[in-house]
């Protein structure tokens, strides 16, 4: 079967990222599809995880005036598919040009979306107004009746369905990016938290959490790793709170695996997600978890009090109380890591991308 992805890049350090590389080179090497990746700008060299060698790479270029960006967008694609003739074509973008791909092929092939974020997400941004408001809304109204144009819509949770319509709509959850023989030791005064530095992300909130809890644990450590945004805004935020020492920074790192195995609880602090990879890669590590229950993807992994903690989205307080909790206990941390390592046993590779191979083939 042949099997085209359309993509912004695939060189980035995110989540989505991530998952294409485990399930595009498992279809790669596992089934024997033909699998290829369309980037844009060249966007697929040096690529930041591992992908199949078998996987064939194609960019487009786009860029200049909205026009032209638009113009070279529906060249780009059209002549792309022309070459590769896929059977099955999936779009993983979630900005807005994604939902145009099926009114600019126009051919009889199977298109799907995959969605990786909540539409949260293009509502939550630093010093909004009513004009970003109603921006926000209305590409929201676009992208949900251009959403009704895919052979499927494919979103990563049940929760997640609440905020789409129609009847294409399917829930295939992300797969696992790896599964140690070993667990975390839980021994170390070591707090891990895992994403890319915005304003989603809740890093403000987090820090105004861990104040509370560093000044009583001073010996433990919030070891952030993500790629900073450009005016570095909450490596200066932490600096102005005094936290610098207690919080350290770190860039986005290949062999996540070898931090969340030297680290003893995994904080979640974002406004929204679309799912939540980073809490099934601590919990395949033994890590507890601690997380906002924000829209959309912790509370379907998180077993609350059983695995981890999903506290009120925003409550730094209860933030706070959980992860000191489990700093002043070594075995309720071993407990609920233990639990959590059997929990994410359903987001291993080989019965996730199980459920992509019979959905491609339902669609031909």
């Amino acid at each position: 079967m042949k099997l085209l992805y359309i993509t912004n890049g695939i060189n980035g350090s995110g989540g989505l990222e991530r998952v294409l590389s485990i399930k595009a080179s498992y279809l790669a090497e596992h089934y024997g599809y033909e699998v290829s990746i369309l980037c844009l700008n060249n966007n697929h060299l040096n690529p930041f995880y591992i992908f199949s060698k078998k996987i064939q790479m194609y960019s487009i270029p786009v860029g200049g005036s909205i026009f032209e960006n638009i113009f070279e967008y529906k060249r780009g694609i059209k002549s792309i598919v022309r070459d590769v003739q896929p059977d099955v074509i999936s779009v993983c973008d979630d900005g807005l040009k994604g939902f145009f791909v099926p009114l600019i092929i126009r051919e009889k092939i199977p298109i799907i979306y995959e969605r990786h974020a909540s539409i949260n997400l293009n509502f939550n941004k630093e010093n909004k107004g009513i004009f970003f408001f109603l921006q926000a809304k209305l590409q929201y109204n676009l992208m949900k009746n251009l959403a009704t144009n895919f052979e499927k819509f494919i979103v990563l949770t049940k929760s997640n369905l609440k905020e789409w319509k129609g009847d294409n709509l399917s829930v295939i959850p992300n797969a696992l990016s790896f599964y140690p023989k070993e667990s975390a030791a839980l021994d170390t005064k070591k707090i891990i938290v895992v994403g890319s530095h915005s304003y989603n992300k809740g890093y403000d909130l987090l820090f105004l959490t861990w104040k509370k809890v560093a000044e009583v644990y001073k010996d433990w450590t919030l070891n952030i790793y993500g790629m900073p945004d450009i005016n570095n805004t909450f490596k200066k935020k932490a600096e102005k709170m005094g936290l610098i020492g207690s919080v350290n920074f770190y860039d986005p790192v290949k062999n996540i695996k070898s931090k969340y195995l030297n680290s003893s609880i995994m904080v979640l602090p974002s406004r929204s997600e679309g799912f939540g990879m980073v809490i099934i890669e601590a919990m395949a590590c033994g890590i507890p978890c601690v997380s906002f229950n924000c829209p959309h993807g912790p509370a379907d992994i998180i077993h609350d009090g059983i695995d981890g903690y999903l506290v009120k989205n925003g409550n730094i307080e209860s933030l706070a109380e959980k992860l000191i909790t489990l700093i002043e206990n070594q075995t309720l941390r071993k407990e609920m890591g233990a639990r959590g390592r059997e929990n994410v046993q359903r987001y291993l590779p080989e019965n996730i991308v199980k459920e992509w191979d019979e959905l491609f083939h339902k669609l031909i």
